[in-house]
């Protein structure tokens, strides 16, 4: 089979995903379950792969799923009891009283701020923030917006570490024994990317809600939450045991910037005159700190298991808890159940319960509520994961335990290699924001690119440090990707009962994911022109 072809073969699953998802307008699991059928017809009759290669690569991508898969369907779980038993309610009350009187800082701290807490500890902003932002008079357009684009420079840490985990993983794996990188390494070249993309996004935000001058009262507070941002990742990401908290202390970092400068300026930080009589009733009646209390819990657990390096590296590194037999190479498959964090977003649920107490009326609504949302984005997060694995598997030979066919990895790296050779730095981020836009996730889309983007890296002789920065711009391609996923907008504009309206957003935001990403492109040809990312 000529190469030519062999490349055509490799695009026809994921050009008909695309085609999928915007001509079609199916949604991410459907548009998944089709490419995964597609691809696995390719790699049958055209890659040399077997059937039982085909299925045990397509189990071993749902387990590797599992550090975002889980995550989703238990802070799914999490989100629906603190809903039912009227937690989240109190927790909106409380944030429409935050900084009323200065919208630029409003914005950093609940769209960046909030936001990037809410999504590290495994909540969902597109699904809270847009009521809230309509209840404190944003219009339409703008609630969808900002929830969507807000946490994006910090998708890489979201689910507490979710995606720069599966990175790690992907990356050793590709690495091979004797040279694998940690966390640490890893977010060594991830953060450098942080301070600049954060900024811009604040920019962006602000723009949206005001436009020219919106930037102009609002560029010191943005200014501030990038530097914020890129000081607390510069900590977090040089210790192991920190990366996979680096969401969670940045949101709460901007949420201090932001406070102390209001007390600064002189502003409010807290105005409960937008408050209504029943808001304000329901707000006496149900304590802050026991609305929070599943959060809290989460945080102290996640904090007590990652900061004591003992206990990092025994949960991280030593108690994999894998599973065997799966994979076609017959490698292991290490889940890290103890370590990761669906098993504790359950722990907390359930640690909880004394706090909240639940009746078992609400916690019925809960599990029925939970089962109407969480089967669908659970296996939209999943089925991009098994893609990528056919992908990597294609051509294995399980009786010779070697490739007796290029992979679809290794024909769309040298092809790119070919195609763009040093240029390749300067395209790999707009590679991971069509990536994102397809699977609807960073994770997904490391899941199923990374392989490719390392091969080509390596296909270029750029070295590890060039490796991890050809990657870390796909990356950080597919979180600039949140803010033109159908799937989320979709979530924002049906929280606000507004299904329709984020085509609108679509249209505007898809100019700032293309400017954003052209910018992250420019940023890895320099760290590739300079290579200061070399203590690797």
């Amino acid at each position: 089979m000529g190469s030519v072809s062999s490349l055509l073969l490799t695009l026809l699953p994921i050009a008909v995903i695309l085609c999928m998802l915007i001509i079609w307008k199916k949604p991410a699991d459907i548009s998944g379950i089709v490419g995964w059928i597609v691809i696995s017809a390719v790699a049958l009759f055209f890659f040399q792969t077997s059937f039982e290669v085909i299925m045990r690569s397509t189990a071993a991508g749902l387990i590797k799923s599992f550090s975002v898969s889980l995550i989703v369907a238990t802070s799914l779980l999490q989100m629906a009891y603190m809903e039912k038993t009227g937690a989240l309610k109190r927790i909106i009350i409380f944030i429409k009283t935050i900084a009323s009187e200065n919208r630029a800082v409003q914005i950093m701290l609940i769209n960046i701020g909030f936001g990037t807490l809410m999504v590290a500890v495994g909540a969902t902003p597109v699904s809270l923030l847009p009521p809230i932002l309509l209840a404190m008079g944003y219009s339409t357009y703008v609630a969808i917006a900002l929830p969507a684009i807000g946490y994006d420079s910090l998708c890489t840490y979201a689910l507490l570490g979710a995606p720069i985990v599966v990175f790690v993983d992907i990356a050793n794996g590709f690495l091979g024994k004797g040279n694998e990188i940690t966390l640490a390494q890893a977010g060594s070249v991830f953060f450098m990317f942080l301070p600049i993309v954060s900024t811009l996004i604040g920019f962006c935000m602000l723009w949206i809600v005001d436009k020219w001058k919106g930037i102009k009262e609002g560029a010191l507070p943005c200014l501030i939450t990038g530097l914020v941002i890129g000081i607390v990742s510069y900590f977090t990401n040089r210790v192991e045991n920190l990366v996979v908290l680096t969401g969670i202390l940045c949101g709460l970092a901007v949420i201090g910037a932001m406070v102390i400068y209001l007390l600064v300026t002189g502003k409010k930080v807290i105005d409960k005159s937008r408050l209504s009589k029943e808001e304000l009733d329901y707000e006496k009646k149900y304590p802050l700190w026991k609305a929070l209390m599943p959060w809290i819990l989460l945080i102290v657990v996640i904090l007590a298991l990652n900061i004591p390096k003992d206990i990092f590296n025994y949960l991280y590194k030593v108690q994999k808890v894998p599973i065997l037999g799966v994979s076609a190479d017959g490698k292991a498959i290490d889940t890290r159940a103890l370590w990761n964090a669906y098993t504790w977003i359950f722990v907390s649920i359930l640690l909880s319960i004394p706090f909240l107490r639940p009746t078992s009326v609400q916690l019925k609504d809960t599990i029925k509520t939970w089962w109407k949302r969480a089967p669908r984005p659970v296996f939209s997060a999943a089925i991009f994961f098994a893609i990528g694995e056919v992908m990597n598997m294609s051509g294995f030979d399980m009786a010779s335990k070697k490739f007796v066919a290029s992979s679809m990895v290794k024909v769309l790296a040298d092809s790119s290699s070919l195609f763009f050779q040093n240029a390749y730095g300067a395209v790999v981020s707009f590679i991971g924001l069509f990536g994102g836009f397809i699977t609807g996730s960073e994770a997904s889309t490391i899941a199923m690119f990374a392989k490719y983007s390392m091969t080509t890296a390596k296909n270029l002789n750029m070295g590890l440090g060039g490796i991890l920065v050809i990657t870390a711009g796909l990356a950080f391609g597919g979180g600039l990707a949140s803010v033109i996923s159908p799937a989320k907008l979709q979530n924002a504009a049906a929280s606000i009962d507004k299904l329709g309206e984020e085509t609108q957003v679509i249209r505007v935001a898809f100019v700032f994911s293309i400017i954003l990403t052209a910018i992250t492109s420019v940023f890895v040809m320099i760290l590739l022109k300079t290579g200061i990312f070399g203590l690797l």
